[in-house]
């Protein structure tokens, strides 16, 4: 099966990253944050019967759809949805588990931000392309949202539960997708499912991890970073103690305490002859250009198991306030247990894919300046 790729891809800059999709019959065109950290697909849906953030296109009427179908609560189906959201249950709040509102399947899921949605888990048609058309996809038809969504209408999920996009056409797509993220906010990436054709000399590989608090994340194991060539001297215990997933739904990394700490002493080291600014929010490495006409930049890389070894592009090393505020992109967790996430800044220019294999899942990257459809 060839692959497609998904059109209406943008970045609202340092926010989300969107595709667009068709819901329902007839087909509504809706722009979805799409996140490797979900599983389960939402809309806002008409009437909003507690409340809607303001989104960018009118909102999915479930009323004036031939495809939508609310799922009983009587049915199996509902323990999709419950494992779906197990991990946000345990993590979050004890609240959020699949419940009844009538005889209707409701969710209740929310995520780290305290962003949230609240509504009945249904049925209807997802149209891709004029060819690429689910009937029976399941999905949450949000009816109480708030949070950091930046106009989007919902969000698509893309883990690696049963109720995630991936699983849901995995009769047709294989579970393959991969994404390229845009390098500038008036760029375009793209999403697409199905296994593509590359140049095999630019894929790199590397194993996915399964040594993480939720099965549906996709993990990779770092083994160590380099700041200017010089590969620093950071115990990979201090990577195995809580993992690291790739998440397009941060936009700047998160590295455990002692591993930031290491990069940012080296990358201060090496820009020493550069005026420092005041931080901003949590980037607290920051520099005044204005009064030059070209800065030297040390080349930050990430090694993973396999001696893949990923170059962090300009883009993805430095977050652009202005010129007086150009920041090191990269943040400290609060605490060793926590998960590493790799945020999308630091993954511009890559094209990143997950490809299924008889013995596991396996992640692969490449320089998205090399692929071919």
């Amino acid at each position: 099966m060839p692959p497609i790729s998904l059109p209406g891809m943008v970045v609202w800059w340092g926010r989300a990253i969107t595709v667009t999709v068709g819901l329902g019959t007839p087909k509504k065109e809706l722009s979805l944050i799409f996140d490797t950290r979900s599983d389960v697909t939402w809309t806002q849906c008409e009437p909003c019967a507690r409340y809607c953030y303001q989104q960018k296109d009118t909102k999915f009427d479930p009323s004036i759809s031939s495809t939508y179908s609310n799922v009983s609560c009587n049915s199996e189906l509902r323990n999709s949805l419950l494992s779906a959201t197990d991990y946000h249950v345990k993590q979050i709040s004890a609240g959020n588990s699949p419940h009844c509102s009538s005889s209707t399947c409701a969710y209740d899921i929310e995520y780290g931000d305290s962003s949230f949605s609240i509504g009945f888990f249904a049925k209807k048609r997802l149209t891709l392309t004029s060819t690429d058309v689910f009937n029976n996809f399941l999905f949450s038809c949000g009816q109480n949202n708030q949070g950091l969504f930046v106009g989007a209408a919902g969000l698509l999920g893309l883990g690696q539960d049963k109720l995630s996009l991936p699983s849901q056409t995995a009769s047709k797509y294989n579970k393959f997708f991969s994404y390229c993220l845009p390098s500038s906010a008036s760029s375009t990436g793209f999403l697409t499912l199905g296994k593509s054709k590359g140049n095999s000399k630019s894929v790199k590989f590397t194993p996915l991890s399964t040594d993480l608090p939720d099965p549906s994340f996709y993990g990779l194991d770092i083994t160590g970073i380099s700041v200017g060539g010089n590969k620093l001297s950071i115990s990979t215990s201090v990577f195995t103690t809580a993992g690291a997933i790739i998440d397009s739904g941060t936009i700047i990394t998160r590295l455990p305490p002692a591993a930031y700490a290491a990069v940012r002493s080296a990358f201060r080291r090496r820009m020493s002859q550069y005026p420092t600014a005041k931080k901003l929010a949590i980037l607290d490495t920051c520099y005044d250009f204005s009064n030059y006409k070209s800065v030297i930049i040390p080349i930050i890389s990430f090694f993973f198991r396999g001696g893949v070894e990923v170059i962090i592009s300009l883009t993805g090393t430095l977050f652009y306030n202005n010129v007086s505020q150009v920041s090191l992109a990269f943040a400290a967790n609060g605490d060793d247990s926590d998960v590493t996430n790799l945020g999308t800044r630091n993954k511009r220019h890559y094209k990143w894919y997950t490809m299924v294999l008889e013995e596991g899942l396996d992640f692969l990257f490449m320089d998205a300046s090399k692929f071919v459809i």
